[in-house]
This record gives structure tokens, sequence and C-alpha cells, in this order.
């Protein structure tokens, strides 16, 4: 059958994709479609025809998944903030194994996968909020993009966010409205406020306030700061960061205080962290708590042990290690985080680290050249993963152990593939550090062979 766009027609959903899509074919041809779960039998409208596959819209169910959450309102799904809010939590768990098991199976992996360690409380568990400005009707409004796109929906609670962000974000809205700061125009480039970004100590309850801006320049930001503070007596660090650039990417290069402390303190596995604007904190505590712990028990330390921590961020998963061996070092690309790693180091009264800012890939070529032979290899890469020198090198050190935990199992599995002659894969345990999202979160280890 030939399909054409807006053509009408009934099929049957066979699978979700990665992104949380249905998945249904007319004669091997795939058709992607939102809002559609696996069993269901539906109507649907050709939005798109592409030549290997197409897109379209239910008009009308027939079916229904027994695994389906109705819901009054889908802004969180159009905004991508909870893609997988229909579908039922214990399913969520099942489609992320499902998701790493086949990612493995692509790159001929075929070890055993752990279930998912998923969550009693599955929404507002993010420590971290970035959220977008518009002005409408004279007046600042939060919301979020629709996804893929530059819509802008006017929101004020985001389901996912612990609720003392939500409440906090209200409080400074309404204090920037008063001081009557503009918001920024992409297409223009014009305006001052773009993002706000709140982040809040899960244990410690503080809150940090960043206010992105276009101009370097805050009109009365020293008194905005004050008053923030003032309104809201969790918050305290009030810091701006300068992005000039026209560009997607959140955060620019110079960030300042305007009030309070350059940092929020937070406790993870028994230690007391500084965490910057700028520094990465996984934004679920309770289940990064869970991740790293699975690691350190995978690991098997001993007190003879050399540890090298890679994309160390401020130091969690490196003095969680201290304990346990006789030293490791943490290296991070972002010389902020590093700054704090040391400090996190200092205020925990742990002196068997070293803190290096640099490229991981670059960084442990230097330790290997200095006569540093590491018992254990701790990673933890951004979503491209391990960058093929590093590969490399850790081919040449032949650490006993590598304990990888990621948050792309696509390129973990090309990862452990690339090392597979060397090393053999246990078992691979996912955790759902994104609740109600496509995204899951592994951690494994590799034992050399």
């Amino acid at each position: 059958m030939k399909i054409t766009k807006n053509q009408i027609l009934n099929v049957e959903i066979i699978d979700l994709t990665y992104e949380g899509k249905g998945l249904a074919k007319i004669d091997n041809y795939p058709l992607f479609i939102d809002d559609a779960l696996p069993g269901e039998e539906v109507e649907v409208k050709i939005l798109k025809v592409n030549k290997n596959y197409g897109f379209a819209k239910i008009l009308k169910f027939n079916k229904k998944s027994p695994y389906r959450v109705e819901i009054d309102d889908a802004i969180y799904m159009k905004t991508g903030i909870a893609p997988l809010q229909h579908l039922k939590y214990e399913e969520q768990l099942k489609f992320k194994k499902q998701q790493v098991i086949n990612v493995l199976h692509k790159f001929n992996l075929n070890e055993s996968v752990a279930n998912t360690v998923g969550m009693d409380n599955y929404t507002h568990y993010r420590n971290k909020a970035q959220v977008p400005f518009r002005k409408i009707d004279n007046k600042l409004i939060t919301g979020f993009y629709k996804q893929k796109s530059h819509d802008f929906i006017p929101m004020t609670t985001f389901y996912l966010h612990e609720d003392k962000i939500d409440e906090t974000l209200a409080k400074v809205c309404k204090i920037l409205n008063k001081y009557k700061v503009s918001s920024y125009d992409e297409l223009t480039h014009q305006g001052v406020l773009r993002h706000i970004i709140i982040r809040k100590g899960h244990y410690s309850g503080e809150l940090m306030v960043t206010l992105v801006t276009r101009k370097n320049k805050l009109f009365k930001g020293k008194s905005i700061a004050k008053e923030i503070m003032n309104d809201c007596p969790e918050v305290v660090s009030v810091m701006q960061n300068v992005n000039s650039e026209k560009t997607n990417v959140i955060l620019g290069n110079v960030t300042k205080k305007l009030a309070g402390t350059e940092y929020l303190t937070d406790y993870m596995l028994g230690n007391e962290f500084k965490i910057a604007a700028n520094s990465f904190y996984q934004v679920n505590t309770i289940q990064a708590e869970r991740l790293y712990q699975k690691g350190l028990e995978l690991a098997g330390l001993n007190k003879d042990n050399i540890v090298i921590d890679a994309y160390c961020g401020i130091g969690t998963i490196t003095l969680a290690i201290a304990p346990y061996v006789k030293h490791v070092y943490g290296v991070e690309v972002v010389d902020e985080a590093i700054e704090n790693a040391k400090s996190n180091a200092k205020l925990n009264n742990i002196e068997n680290t070293t803190f290096v800012a640099n490229k991981a890939e670059e960084q442990i070529v230097t330790w290997k050249k200095s006569g540093i032979k590491p018992d254990v290899v701790f990673v933890d890469p951004p979503r491209k993963g391990l960058d093929n020198t590093f590969v490399e090198t850790l081919r040449e050190l032949k650490p006993k152990k590598i304990i990888y935990i990621s948050c792309n199992p696509a390129t973990f599995a090309r990862d452990v593939k690339k090392l597979s002659d060397l090393y053999c894969l246990g078992e691979v345990y996912p955790y759902d550090l994104f609740p109600e999202t496509t995204h899951v979160e592994v951690v494994a280890k590799l034992t050399l062979r």
C-alpha cells in the first residue's frame, strides 16, 4: 500500500521507540505516532511521508492499552517534560530495561540486564529547574517550549520539580515583574532575561537562583537579588549568568554573584558538597545515591587500590571512593567544578585525592606517562560517551576493573564493544533517574580478561 499525506488509516501499535513514540507498520513501512502505546488500535491521519518512514497523529482510539494512564491535560507530554506520563510507571521501568537490552543486542553484547530500579515517588524529584520566560500582555510569564519547536507554552507548575522550586519560581517571577525586567526575544536578539535556573539541596533545603541574561548589566540587579533573598528565606545564593550569544545553549561563560554565597550546600553518600552555579550535580539525588552505591559495590575496593574517577564533576563519586582506597585521582573539564571538588575534599577532611581540570582523554594520557597505574577506573561521561583516545589509553593501562556509569545506553554499548576483547562485561543495572521520561542510566562492571 502506498502511504500518502493526509491519508486516514486504522493501525495497530506494535512497539515504542526509544523516544517514546508509538510504532505501527503498514507493509513494513514504519509510522511514528505520538501518545500511542503498544497493543492499541487507533485511527490515524498521516502528517508526513519520508522515503523510509512517516509520522501520523491519532484521530480516534479503537482499543486502548490497559497500561494507559488517562491524563486531563497533556501539557507535560506536549512540552517533552514528561513524554511517558501516559504509561503506567511499572511499564515505564520495563520499557527502559528493554531499551538497554536492545542497544546491547545491536552491538552483539548479550549480557544479562537487571530490572530497572525505580522510585516510590516518581514525580517532583528534580532538584534543578531551567525555565525560559516570555513577555505576554506586558507581563513576564514562565513556561516551556512545545517539543521540538520554539513555540512557547505558558506554565507555572512543572510536575517533576521538587515543590519548593516551583513555589520559589513564582515568587521570583513576581519580583522580576515588579522591576519590569524584559524577556529575551530570540528572533530579534533583544530583551534581557533569557532563563531562570533554580537549584535545591535535596537534604539541606538550600536554594540557589541564577538569572541568565543577554546583557552583562542587569538594571537594579543587586536590589532584585536582595528582594529574592528576603521573600524566599531558603535562598542562600543569587547569581547572574551572562549569555550574549545567538544560541539555544542556556548558560554563557560569565557567572557573577548578586547576593549571598557563590554556592549552595547539599549531602550525598555521607559527604557534604558545595555546588556552584555551573557545576554538574545529578538532578535526582535519591536515585543518584543508589546508582553510585551500586558502582561502589561492583568495584569491590580495598586500601591498596589506586583509582581514577574520570568526569568527576564536583567530586561526588570521588569522595565516596576515597575512604576505601589508597588514592583516587579525579579529572573534569570544568574549572569551577574542580575548584568545588578540591573544596569539598577539604570540607570532608579527605586527603587522599588529586583533582585536575582537563579533558579526561588528555589527562589520562598524562597520568599514564607519569607512571600512575590504576587498579580501578570509574567513568561517568556525558551522553556522547568516551573519547577514542580515552578508550585507547584504557586498553594500554589495563586496569583490573572499569566501572562504567552512563546516561546513554547506546554510547555505553558502543564503548563496551570497543573494549570487549580485553574486558568481560558483567550484569548491566538500569536506574530510573528521570521517571516519566524516556531516559535511563546504567551502571556495569568490566573485568579484565
